[in-house]
């Protein structure tokens, strides 16, 4: 962002002379030009039996799921292949292959860097009404043609349900495109105060950083990673895009999507990556401008380390973007409605198989509202179908692979041993990697249960007494170094004000007689604090 000011002397001379100037002024210094427009959220389908998305959806299903489809490493529009050939599987069936794809050599990296370098250059001049118009018709095409073959890829490679998959890889990221150009274009409205505008014009000019920014983008939203890869792009950078392999499917039709729209060669680069080789090669080129990230503490950690160890290198301060995920609670008081409770919990931690990094995971219930509410989770979770996601009644499907099956299996093992678990605790990956939701309680509220991240369908409880109910509270804020997301259930108006307040600093998203995930675009904008990160999507 610059502000520019040109000063104009003399200015009483002669009207004449004020007149050149100014017209000087005004050939210099342009003020975008751009159309107005609105938006607002996109609908979400029903995918009722007989419905048209239905039927288009299955059709699509039935193309992506009977091949393994090639992806490439895409740079400056010139596609690349490897001897590192990796295989994307469906989580659901992990025999199944739905993409072969290739990781980046050091070589391709610094390749793709160079392009991306020179390429923001020539970006940043193209007017940001063309801007606005590429991700406009880009969002089109995700209303229209393009949505069923995002929900379909979503669902075969990442194990969403129907009704997960049109929240994420179609609304949500249709929302992103369209927003994001929305407050871009509304930024660009304000200009600075000139007292008198004839001899002394203020200007800002936004501008994309010198050099390029990293996206580095998880599985478990295929929307996340169209914004955080063209966000940027949106403000004039250019991208190198690291996409998660379990998610490489949905996101490159997101990439497809954008040269279809006419996005210039080398402005978004594709690069699957090996995770340490892509954090290296970034952090150690001094063109690195941004790394927009979302992911676990440990690799966002790694890279800020990464970059404070090369600080000397660049020509510019690298400004660092990232999200981390949570241990996201709910915390229920004893004037709170109990069946509120029940469906927000039931909703909150197992959809998705707690794969979101809002899912509820802990839950404080004092002693007087347990025995409801225990029956109320029991119950509810009894009726939980699990299985494939191309079986449209499941609740909920596989967890996205090997890697967090055993890491979920282990907590489950832990509790086992340690605590009582009341519901589920069972899991099997003979055919994909299922984990039965599973309900735990413990009498330790810092047990690992209570503080650890654990990503997958797993909620423990705490039961405190009703006369404990500050020091419950203060639990909840100290307990954990995450603060995402978090919702307090009550009906005592004098406890949600206070209770608001205490913690306030717990989370970023903060909710009230509401569950702990589902925010929207424009209406709850996401991001969180402490060892969370600090994004907002």
């Amino acid at each position: 962002m610059i502000s520019r000011r040109v000063l104009q002397t003399h200015c009483d001379r002669s009207m004449k002379h004020m007149f050149i100037q100014q017209r000087w002024l005004n050939s210099v210094v342009r003020n975008p030009i751009f159309e107005d427009f609105s938006v607002k959220n996109e609908p979400i389908l029903g995918y009722n039996k007989g419905s048209k998305e239905r039927r288009t959806l299955e059709s699509s299903l039935k193309v992506y799921a009977k091949e393994t489809m090639e992806i490439p490493i895409v740079i400056g529009g010139q596609e690349y292949k490897t001897d590192r050939v990796v295989y994307q599987v469906m989580p659901h069936d992990h025999n199944q292959k739905v993409a072969k794809f290739y990781h980046a050599t050091p070589e391709l990296l610094q390749k793709a860097i160079e392009t991306a370098v020179r390429a923001q250059r020539e970006w940043e001049r193209v007017p940001y009404q063309e801007k606005f118009d590429m991700w406009l018709k880009a969002a089109d095409l995700m209303t229209g043609t393009w949505r069923q073959r995002l929900n379909a890829t979503t669902m075969l490679g990442q194990s969403k349900t129907v009704i997960q998959a049109e929240i994420d890889a179609s609304a949500e990221l249709i929302d992103f495109f369209r927003f994001n150009a929305f407050f871009a274009k509304e930024l660009l409205k304000y200009e600075p105060i000139s007292q008198v505008p004839e001899a002394c014009k203020n200007h800002i000019r936004y501008r994309g950083m010198e050099g390029f920014v990293a996206a580095v983008s998880p599985f478990n939203f295929t929307a996340i990673g169209g914004n955080l890869a063209f966000t940027p792009a949106l403000m004039g950078n250019s991208v190198l895009w690291k996409p998660s392999d379990t998610a490489i499917l949905s996101n490159y039709m997101i990439f497809q999507i954008m040269k279809e729209v006419g996005l210039p060669p080398g402005v978004v680069n594709f690069v699957p990556s090996d995770g340490p080789l892509f954090g290296n090669t970034i952090t150690t080129s001094p063109h690195l401008a941004g790394i927009n990230f979302t992911g676990s503490v440990p690799t966002f950690q790694r890279l800020w380390r990464e970059a404070g160890e090369n600080i000397g290198k660049y020509k510019n301060f690298p400004k660092l973007v990232g999200e981390c995920g949570g241990k996201n609670y709910h915390f229920v008081h004893p004037s709170a409605d109990v069946q509120s409770v029940v469906h927000a919990t039931i909703r909150s931690a197992f959809e998705f198989s707690g794969q979101k990094c809002s899912a509820c995971s802990r839950i404080y219930v004092p002693e007087s509202l347990w025995s409801e509410i225990k029956s109320g989770l029991i119950e509810n979770m009894k009726e939980l179908k699990i299985g494939p996601p191309t079986d449209m009644s499941v609740f909920t499907s596989a967890v996205i692979d090997d890697k967090a099956f055993t890491r979920i299996s282990s907590y489950i093992n832990h509790a086992r041993k340690n605590l009582n678990i009341l519901q589920g605790g069972t899991y099997d990956k003979k055919v994909g990697y299922f984990v039965e939701p599973t309900l735990v309680q413990t009498k330790d509220p810092c047990d690992k249960m209570m503080q650890e991240e654990i990503f997958g369908p797993v909620l423990t409880a705490y039961v405190y007494p009703d006369a404990k109910l500050n020091e419950t509270v203060k639990l909840v804020d100290e307990s954990t170094p995450y603060a995402l997301t978090g919702a307090i259930f009550a009906q005592d108006e004098a406890f949600l004000i206070e209770a608001s307040e205490s913690l306030k600093y717990s989370t970023g998203n903060f909710y009230i007689n509401d569950r702990s995930t589902g925010s929207v675009v424009g209406q709850q904008p996401f991001g969180g604090a402490r060892m969370s990160g600090k994004k907002y999507d």
